[in-house]
């Protein structure tokens, strides 16, 4: 099967920022210790002993989320099997029996908009380390839980149907099963995630109630009731504050909760007591300022812990790295995580064009394509969507004005142009010069790239109060009062968005929703030649007409140095992760993905429980990454600087 070549580069949202560290909480002293090293980010712990040092988590240190293991006496965690087709595990557990379960999203399904998780263990004991898939066939399963005695196992289940679209709080079902005959499963709550146990028959999970604050519910299920019909939970916790996440003590009378309250900008760690109805703050007294994820708690009841940003003045990585490897399910194709947005390469690819932040700290910056330095040509101003002129070096192209706003609203295509000698180590920030090449007054213009020839740029425009595609005279003098310089390429009550010319200038991909104008979520993959002519939609989900190709949500395509291949943007694959449990989880159509343009070929490069988006081929096939670490580079101080997930409210 042909398959892709080269390098794409492309972002994570907020995920090069996070952090994380897991830590441990003696609850009777509040002794914090940090439990991880600060290598990479360490997340979704369990303890495998009782004395609060030994636990098992995902670290993402190899380029990927892997299974991990802390030992007494050991400087590094151990590596443990997972399934190693997949780049994605996550909720990992350890039982008695020293067999470990784990979720992973490596199996494909048979359709598009199918949720790929499953759970999957493997006996760390045996000498195969064969990999076992725990999820029926054609299920998908989230957030793992075994009960005390090790004899059930509790799964958030979204079962066989398709994935609904949702988001904030993703439809499973409470499933439970012996561990010892996991195909007899029985759904035994309706409506609910991230289960718990106490003890072995009582259950706790959160949902978002009906007056609109997330709470934890609880259930009781006797041995004799497991096939039953499904039960209906007790709520739990009150409302007037959000509750996500619980880990419930095995004495029966306490859960650990992550918490949102109004007035706190951040979530933290309580502990509620059952009884008394009551609250006992675990972090909030020791970090008011960072964000805590997911408590976990010990056999003994004696250790609470979780994963946070870890502070400045622990040991670890404390910089932010400007370009880091990923794997890549295709041999033959590279991936990097660019600390910013909207990267574009420069002609002879030593450098990356990219944006940084959107607000406060806007603008463009270029760094070396090794990561090991960057430079400011615009700052404290939004920036976004950068195109370097394939026959210019000291010429970028760029929206200037807010992003994500209506047709209407004034951005500018900017011609950015700068000395390349001024890159020097000794420099932070680069002079260049502003020309605007579209008119005051013409609407929300933005996303250029340059044709091949570096003599006409494409780009989006408002000005007749629909976002259509347009071609500018990318010389200097741009559009003129009269209307030269500039020419409409396509024209409808739509939005046709984020074009992209190939490198041969054949052809511009582009994202539109022409197919259903009314919808904004419907994009699909579209190109055209520069004159017009040829439009077409590339059929990647399914024919044109079809349910598939109606949910499509497709955008950022690139073009590869070929022309034949694009990458691009989409929610193809479903959810991979319960977002509640994740910072800035935006969108869930944030998964990379390849396809050739007659629409075969089509393989998922990325899977995780983020946002990945705005990639780019890179214009060097061959990118020497031998250079491409984390010493050496420069970059962003890590400050822990990510959001919780901006539909997480308070103002009930």
């Amino acid at each position: 099967m042909e398959t892709p070549s080269g390098t794409i580069i492309f972002t994570t949202v907020g995920r090069t920022h996070y952090g994380f560290d897991v830590f441990s909480h003696h609850i009777a002293s509040s002794v914090e210790r940090r439990l991880t090293d600060g290598i990479s980010v360490n997340f979704n712990a369990q303890f495998t002993d009782d004395n609060g040092d030994d636990i098992v988590f995902v670290s993402e240190r190899a380029g990927s989320a892997r299974v991990f293991r802390t030992r007494p006496g050991n400087s590094k965690p151990e590596q443990l099997p997972g399934a190693p087709e997949s780049f994605f595990h996550d909720r990992p557990i350890i039982t008695q029996d020293n067999t470990l379960y784990f979720i992973s999203a490596h199996e494909q399904p048979d359709r598009h908009f199918k949720n790929w998780t499953a759970l999957y263990s493997v006996k760390l004991d045996g000498q195969e380390k064969e990999v076992t898939r725990v999820t029926p066939p054609d299920t998908a399963d989230y957030s793992p839980a075994v009960s005390k005695s090790g004899e059930y196992f509790a799964v958030a289940s979204y079962g066989t149907r398709s994935w609904g679209g949702e988001f904030h709080e993703i439809n499973t079902d409470i499933v439970v099963f012996k561990a010892s005959e996991p195909e007899k499963r029985a759904v035994v709550c309706e409506r609910g995630g991230w289960p718990t146990w106490s003890g072995d028959s009582t259950v706790f999970f959160h949902r978002q109630a009906e007056d609109g604050w997330w709470s934890i519910f609880r259930f009781d299920i006797p041995e004799e009731n497991l096939n039953s019909s499904p039960v209906e939970p007790v709520r739990v916790t009150p409302p007037g504050l959000h509750c996500f996440t619980p880990a419930a003590f095995h004495d029966g009378k306490r859960i650990a909760v992550a918490t949102r309250r109004r007035g706190v900008n951040h979530r933290h760690i309580e502990i509620f007591d059952l009884e008394h109805k009551t609250f006992q703050a675990v972090t909030e007294p020791l970090n008011p300022s960072f964000h805590h994820y997911n408590p976990f708690v010990s056999a003994d009841s004696e250790f609470l812990g979780y994963h946070r940003f870890r502070g400045e003045s622990t040991q670890g990585e404390s910089t932010v790295p400007n370009l880091e490897t990923i794997l890549s399910p295709i041999k033959t194709l590279r991936l990097l995580r660019l600390n910013g947005s909207f990267p574009s390469s420069s002609p002879d690819g030593d450098l990356i064009a990219l944006n940084s932040d959107f607000d406060i700290n806007g603008g463009i910056k270029v760094a070396r394509s090794d990561g090991s330095k960057r430079w400011t040509l615009i700052k404290d101003r939004t920036a976004f969507y950068n195109s370097w002129s394939p026959t210019e070096r000291h010429v970028i192209y760029a929206s200037l004005g807010p992003i994500f706003r209506p047709a209407r609203i004034s951005v500018q295509i900017a011609r950015i142009q700068f000395e390349p000698a001024d890159l020097t180590v000794d420099r932070e920030e680069v002079p260049c010069e502003v020309k605007f090449l579209t008119l005051d007054n013409t609407g929300n213009n933005a996303f250029p790239s340059c044709s091949p020839d570096g003599k006409s740029v494409v780009f989006r425009s408002g000005r007749s109060g629909h976002k259509n595609l347009y071609i500018l005279d990318a010389a200097v003098n741009g559009e003129s009062e009269g209307g030269e310089g500039i020419r409409r390429l396509t024209e409808g009550p739509w939005i046709d968005t984020m074009p992209c010319w190939s490198p041969k200038g054949d052809l511009i991909g582009f994202s539109s929703n022409r197919h259903d104008p009314l919808n904004a979520d419907a994009f699909g993959a579209y190109v055209v030649r520069p004159d017009g002519s040829g439009l077409r939609r590339i059929e990647i989900a399914g024919p044109e007409g079809s349910e598939e190709a109606a949910r499509e949500r497709v955008n950022h395509v690139s073009f590869n140095k070929d022309g034949d291949w694009l990458v691009f943007t989409a929610n193809l694959g479903g959810i991979t992760a319960e977002p509640v449990a994740i910072p800035n989880q935006f969108q869930p159509y944030g998964d990379l993905y390849v396809v050739k343009l007659d629409g075969t070929g089509l393989r998922r490069l990325t899977w995780n429980g983020y946002e990945d988006g705005t990639p780019t081929w890179h214009t060097v096939d061959e990118l020497n990454l031998s250079g491409l670490s984390l010493n050496g580079q420069d970059g962003d101080k890590l400050e822990g600087q990510f959001e919780e997930p901006l539909w997480i409210t308070c103002d009930i």
